[in-house]
């Protein structure tokens, strides 16, 4: 069907109607599949209805779906071209979130007032769809990546996980070139594909550490602050009892468990000083992690503020 009259028949539709078909538009670009299941859990409609709209939908966009009868299930096609716009920040927050994935449009208005910091670096949206893909699908990815510190290489990569780190989206996965875990910036990608290759038991999720280590935060107001009460107050801090060599005294603190694989992001996002004796200076020093010992062996703390590596030695 050409664009303009696949536009104009989306006009005569219900709003309904497109919020079912934009889900099936949804998983096919993201996920790479769907089935006719997902249609019934997600809208709690029949059977015959979903069969409906998978029909409409083929009608409306035949090139972009593949049906396999082995599989029972519906397939993204190479020549896959959205049926709907979607925006990089709708699509991560479905995905990462859970919800959002069946609007259609590419910008709503809030329903309050809102306003965030302008994102300098948005996601390449087509590059995106291929690595979910592959995550979901458990495959691997061939493309060519930037680094900082050796410039662009042809890289194998085995993607298993979305990673936000506040300012930028990451992939955690396998990097073949390096034998090791690591996460990958999405921009910093060109040219990424799915490829036929076999993924060994040491390349998975379940064999990353860092990933599925959980360490244990203990953060503070930072003690040079003239008031910690407003910084307690500013991160629902709970009061705790806090031992010392003179008494025991009542204090408030966050306790968070994150994956060591993502505990330097949190520690620069939030400018929390990791030194041991909260020796940074400075106005954005609002946090102190209390426990940085619970740091050691946690790979990414180059970013940590005032981390030392000599703790670990």
């Amino acid at each position: 069907m050409e664009q303009q009259e696949r536009a104009r028949a989306l006009l005569e539709l219900s709003q309904t109607q497109k919020e079912r078909l934009s889900h099936i538009d949804f998983r096919l670009m993201f996920l790479g599949i769907m089935q006719r299941s997902d249609l019934i859990q997600r809208f709690g409609m029949k059977e015959a209805a979903a069969t409906r709209d998978i029909a409409l939908y083929r009608k409306l966009a035949g090139e972009n779906i593949t049906y396999k009868t082995k599989e029972r299930s519906y397939f993204y096609n190479p020549n896959f071209i959205p049926l709907f716009e979607y925006s990089p920040e709708r699509a991560l927050a479905a995905l990462s979130s859970g919800f959002g994935d069946d609007y259609v449009g590419v910008c709503s208005k809030a329903m309050i007032p809102c306003d965030t910091p302008t994102q300098l670096n948005r996601t390449q949206l087509k590059t995106l769809s291929i690595l979910t893909r592959a995550i979901y699908q458990h495959q691997v990815v061939k493309l060519k990546y930037y680094s900082l510190s050796s410039g662009g290489s042809i890289r194998e990569i085995v993607p298993f996980a979305l990673v936000d780190n506040g300012l930028r989206w990451h992939i955690r996965s396998y990097d073949r070139k390096q034998s090791r875990f690591t996460d990958f910036v999405i921009n910093r990608m060109e040219n990424p594909e799915i490829i036929d290759s076999q993924i060994e038991e040491y390349e998975t999720w379940e064999a990353d550490i860092q990933w599925n280590r959980i360490v244990e935060l203990e953060i503070v107001p930072h003690p040079a602050l003239a008031h910690p009460e407003t910084i307690a107050m500013d991160y629902c801090m709970q009061e705790c009892m806090q031992e010392d060599l003179q008494n025991s005294k009542k204090s408030k603190q966050l306790k968070i468990n994150i994956r060591a694989a993502v505990a330097g992001y949190l520690l620069r996002r939030w400018n929390i000083d990791c030194s041991e004796n909260h020796s940074l200076k400075g106005n954005e020093y609002h946090l102190w992690l209390k426990n940085y010992q619970a740091l050691y062996g946690v790979e990414n703390l180059v970013i940590a503020p005032g981390y030392n590596l000599k703790y670990e030695n």
